[in-house]
């Protein structure tokens, strides 16, 4: 599996302060591995949104946007609920 993250990504996520990072990276890795199929996808809070989007939880206030196709996982934002409505109505 290939993982990358978009500019706007890395921008939001530099806007992160270190512990939210840190809870961000734990959330990373807990759904690569979801992904790949090593692990129950439980406490992500995967939801579905639309276009092939989805939405995982990171901590209480931020969520993560990806999408993936095959084998390869493409991640658009970390944000707060309001970020992710903002991203999708410009989408």
């Amino acid at each position: 599996m290939n993982y990358f993250r978009t500019a706007a990504f890395k921008k939001a996520w530099r806007g992160l302060g270190r512990e939210r990072q840190e809870k961000a990276e734990e959330t990373l890795l807990k759904l690569a591995e979801a992904l790949e199929g090593r692990l129950v996808i439980e406490g992500l809070g995967l939801k579905p949104l639309r276009r092939g989007l989805w939405e995982a939880r990171s901590g209480i206030h931020d969520r993560i946007i990806f999408r993936r196709r095959r084998d390869v996982v493409e991640f658009f934002l970390i944000g707060s609920h309001d970020e992710v409505v903002k991203f999708l109505k410009n989408s």
